[in-house]
Parts: C-alpha cells; sequence; structure tokens
C-alpha cells in the first residue's frame, strides 16, 4: 500500500488547485451536513440511514474550521453558519456546565472530552464576535470540567467509559485556551494535572501511550484517532505552557508515526505497545497526523515535518470523492 502503489497516487504532489477544489467540497460537506438537520448543528452521514442527528462534540470543533475558512474566503455567510452552530450549542448546554456525549437524541449525560470541544468552538465564536454569550458558556464548561477531574489529574467520572484516557490531552489544551482568554490560573493547574499524569504515568520509552484507546476491549492496541488526539494536546499544550517535557513527549510518538509513513506511504488503523499496526488506514487519524507534522515543522523548523505532512495531505486528496456534489 505504499503511495507508489497506491491508485489514487501517481507518484507527484496534486496540484494547489485540486488541494483548493478538495477544500472547498470538504466545507461543502460540513454545510450540507448542518443543513440536514433540524436544528444547527452537525451530524455524521451514514451509507444505508443518511444523515443522523446532530452530533454536539463535533459540531463543537468544527465551528473554528469554519470559521477560518470563512475568514481566508471572505465569507459571511460560512461565518454566519458557524455561529448558528455555537448558538445552538449554547441552547442545549447542560445547566452544570458540561455537553451531552452521542448524538443530540440519543439524550446521553455530559461526557468530559466532548465538553472540552464544544469549548474550543465557544471560543472561536468569541473570538470573532466578542459576544460575551461565549465566553461565558466556555467558562461554565471548564468550570465543570475542573470540578469532575479526579485528585490524580484523571478525569473517570463523566468520562466516556468511566476508564482515565490519555486523550484527554485533547481536554487539557481547551482549558489552557480558556487560561488564555481569561486569566484564571485554575484552569492552568487542572490542565497540568493530567498532562504530568500522561506523561509521568502513560508513556512508554519507545512514545506509545497506554490506555488510549477509545474501548476497553482493544486499549492494548488504540485506534491512530486517539493517538494523534493525544499527541496532538501534548504538542499544543506544551507550546503554550513553554513546556518541553510535553513537547518532546508529543515529538516521540510523532517521530515514530512519521518514520512509519514516510517509509510506507501509509500509516495503520491501529498499534500495539511495539508500535506493531493492524488493520486499515482511518483517515481521520491520517489528517490529524498531518496536522501534528505542520505543527511540528512551524515549531522547530524542520522542514521533513512538512514534506511528510504534504505527501499526507496528497494521499488525502487522492482519497476523496469529489465527483458529485
Amino acid at each position: 500500500y505504499h503511495l507508489s502503489r497506491n491508485p489514487y497516487y501517481r507518484g507527484q504532489q496534486v496540484e494547489m488547485k485540486q488541494k483548493t477544489l478538495a477544500l472547498a467540497h470538504a466545507i461543502d460537506w460540513l454545510l450540507r451536513a448542518q443543513a440536514s438537520t433540524p436544528d444547527d448543528g452537525m451530524g455524521s452521514y451514514h451509507l444505508a440511514r443518511g444523515w443522523s442527528a446532530s452530533y454536539p462534540e463535533t459540531t463543537g470543533y468544527i465551528i473554528p474550521t469554519l470559521l477560518q475558512y470563512a475568514d481566508s474566503r471572505n465569507d459571511s455567510n460560512i461565518a454566519a453558519a458557524a455561529l448558528r452552530a455555537a448558538d445552538w450549542l449554547i441552547s442545549i448546554q447542560h445547566p452544570e456546565g458540561g455537553w451531552q456525549g452521542g448524538r443530540v437524541n440519543e439524550g446521553r449525560p455530559p461526557v468530559v472530552f466532548n465538553t472540552a470541544q464544544v469549548i474550543r468552538g465557544m471560543l472561536a465564536a468569541h473570538r470573532l464576535t466578542k459576544e460575551g454569550k461565549y465566553l461565558e458558556s466556555a467558562v461554565k464548561a471548564g468550570n465543570w470540567l475542573c470540578e469532575v477531574q479526579g485528585s490524580d489529574g484523571t478525569w473517570t467520572k463523566h468520562a466516556l467509559m468511566g476508564q482515565a484516557r490519555v486523550y484527554d490531552s485533547y481536554v487539557d489544551q481547551p482549558l489552557l485556551m480558556l487560561h488564555k482568554a481569561t486569566g484564571m490560573e485554575r484552569y492552568r493547574v487542572h490542565a497540568v494535572k493530567n498532562l504530568d499524569w500522561i506523561v509521568g504515568k502513560k508513556q512508554q520509552k519507545n512514545g506509545w501511550f497506554a490506555d488510549c484507546d477509545n474501548t476497553v476491549k482493544r486499549n492494548d492496541r488504540p485506534i491512530l484517532h486517539t493517538i494523534a488526539y493525544t499527541i496532538d494536546g501534548l504538542l499544543d499544550s506544551g507550546i503554550y505552557l513553554d513546556e518541553q517535557r510535553y513537547i518532546d513527549a508529543a515529538r516521540k510518538a510523532a517521530d515514530v508515526l512519521k518514520e512509519k509513513f514516510d517509509r510506507d506511504g501509509f500509516l495503520h488503523g491501529r498499534y500495539n505497545k511495539d508500535w506493531e499496526g493492524s488493520e486499515h488506514m482511518i483517515l481521520t487519524g491520517c489528517a490529524q497526523m498531518s496536522v501534528v507534522w505542520q505543527k511540528m515543522a512551524h515549531y522547530s523548523g524542520i522542514r521533513e515535518y512538512a514534506k511528510t505532512a504534504t505527501a499526507m495531505n496528497t494521499l488525502l486528496v487522492m482519497l476523496q470523492r469529489r465527483n458529485r456534489r
């Protein structure tokens, strides 16, 4: 499955026009997801059942993407769509501050990870509009995250499976974003407690993370999706805090996956403690690793990270279906 043998890849970089078109199609897909729900959230598409009910978590972190794209294209309609999604999320926020897990029609209780991702959307909406309702919502959610955190820095209460997981580094970064937006020290303190637990107790010498999967039965070979969440959260948090050990922890794992992709032209869907891969590619995790490598390139100034990210983006563009709108 090396790129050179991949039928979607022709051994050369796709033209910028193709990348621009691929991005436009992806944004259009998100807007169609919103238009297909009775509210202003966004769900997913099932090949047999069609569009699902809105998913608060993913709606939350789609908002920054839409706003960034809208700004780059000076497109007020896309910005308005993002803000409608933010207003909808405020309307379904639980009184204690969290957002439910799963899809909105499932009536689940608030979940830590999902709530943190909605904070990303609230802060992005506040940066654009300066409207207090978005920051107030984010603060309410951040306070709830701090209140339900365990004394060891982990989240088990209101966690997806009632289990502590290292991908909550992707919860820590929204808390640090709140710290930056408000100056409230409690958000930094609670984020650091979790980051220290991850780096101090859960990362092996080879960079692999224990307790990284979003299931119990396959926790010995976590999915690339949650591995990438873990790396990204550590990297962003380390850069914000100027804490080298968090950055080094992220880089150690990112470098292993970079070496594998540079050599093989793909990444497996899961990896065990020896970084032995299994299952087919999961494109979400692949895209996440591209983001990580781009951040590493920007932070370190090492061009090799950018080259690997570009190769991954090439593969993703070639795999994207753009024959229909």
